[in-house]
């Protein structure tokens, strides 16, 4: 418990802290995206596209992530991270046209897409595996810690400034994120200026079974996540809710999704992987496919906390996973490519939930998505080994392969 506890620590300062306060200028300033455009002059359809530049940004940015990471390695992968975002935060604070804003919306994207693969990648090098998921977990659950306190945090900016005032708290929140990782401690590829890079394109062929099961279920897992965010709060107008009520739900499963960060992580180390990616998905499935028969505030919470607890589970899940299958030799790339599933899940899951519900009904998209997220328990049940990795480096190949460890 000690060793666990001082391993932790260690990391406190230049990757657990930082993932906070990055969170909390993503969460200071993502709110007040559409409201920018808008006083631009956007339509409201324009601003609702300038916002999901945020999601393309991260897209775009993963496969070039793992090149960058493995080049120059994980510290200076991380300061140019910082850069970008903090010039992505300029633009938007600055913007004078709806096309400015969404130049610095996407630049924060590809930003925050370089510095999630840095930190995950600083962290497999200077973790013990037996604390990988933990690391991991903690990490992401500060980072969401952050971004639920951020719009709280930039309230007060963003009444003496307007909309603007939210970019500056996340100018802020970027530069100070950035000076702190600066005093991470050079670990792995950083000492040698980078790991050996291998082709992209040889690295997706050498592990396409691995990103076709495990990445599959990485983008089932990115669709769920983000499709909560959609599905709740438009589930909560159709019963009559009003936007207060709607938003202490979310409060309220926002709380469970953190607390259950760090236990999620120790379960994956001590336990396997396996049961939490399952038990994660699952109860995504049946929050989703629950939401329809909620007809009131209760009822809706329940399902509020369900969702919750299944995000909160998920907390440092990919990241672990990804970490886990990633191969010595072209472990950046891979880890690149595998976040691209993720990422592009979590672009796809409101549209899939838009789409259905234009030729159905928002009931029956939300049960849809839940359709999608058992499909997707049951590919982690088949393809997730049991056994959580003990050695220093898992054999990712045969991950998939459908062999039950243990």
């Amino acid at each position: 418990m000690t060793s666990e506890a001082g391993t932790l620590r260690r990391l406190a300062v230049p990757v657990f802290l930082p993932a906070a306060v990055f969170g909390v200028g993503q969460g200071a300033a993502v709110p007040v995206v559409a409201l920018q455009a808008m006083e631009l002059g956007a339509s409201a359809g324009g601003a609702g596209l300038i916002v999901g530049l945020l999601g393309l940004g991260m897209v775009l940015g993963d496969l070039p992530a793992g090149r960058i990471v493995a080049r120059i390695g994980e510290r200076p992968a991380v300061l140019l991270g910082s850069g970008v975002g903090a010039v992505g935060a300029a633009l938007c604070l600055l913007s004078w046209t709806p096309a400015v804003l969404a130049v610095g919306v996407g630049l924060y994207g590809v930003a925050a897409a370089v510095w999630a693969l840095a930190r995950q990648a600083y962290i497999i090098e200077s973790v013990p595996v037996g604390l990988r998921a933990r690391a991991l977990s903690a990490m992401a659950g500060l980072s969401r810690l952050g971004t639920l306190i951020g719009p709280f945090l930039g309230a007060g900016v963003i009444y003496l400034l307007g909309p603007r005032g939210g970019f500056l708290v996340e100018l802020v929140a970027v530069v100070v994120a950035g000076a702190l990782m600066a005093g991470m401690p050079a670990v792995g590829s950083d000492r040698g200026g980078g790991r050996p890079t291998q082709p992209l394109l040889a690295v997706l062929v050498a592990h396409r079974r691995v990103l076709r099961t495990l990445g599959f279920n990485a983008l089932v897992m990115g669709a769920s996540r983000a499709s909560r965010t959609a599905v709740l709060p438009l589930w909560a107008d159709h019963i009559g809710l009003d936007a207060t009520t709607t938003s202490l739900l979310f409060g309220v499963g926002a709380a469970v999704d953190v607390a259950m960060s760090y236990p999620a992580g120790r379960w994956m180390d001590l336990r396997g992987r396996r049961p939490v990616a399952v038990a994660s998905l699952a109860t995504f499935a049946a929050a989703h496919v629950a939401l329809p028969l909620t007809g009131g505030v209760l009822t809706l919470g329940l399902v509020a906390v369900l969702m919750g607890l299944a995000n909160g589970l998920s907390n440092g899940l990919m990241m672990t996973l990804g970490a886990d299958a990633a191969p010595e030799e072209g472990r950046a790339e891979f880890l690149g490519a595998f976040r691209l599933c993720h990422d592009s899940g979590a672009l796809a899951g409101p549209l899939v939930l838009a789409a259905v519900t234009a030729v159905a009904t928002l009931g029956i998209g939300s049960v849809a998505l839940g359709a999608l997220s058992a499909l997707g328990a049951a590919g982690m049940a088949r393809w997730v080994p049991r056994q959580a990795p003990r050695n220093a480096r898992d054999q990712p190949s045969e991950h998939p392969s459908g062999k039950r460890g243990g």
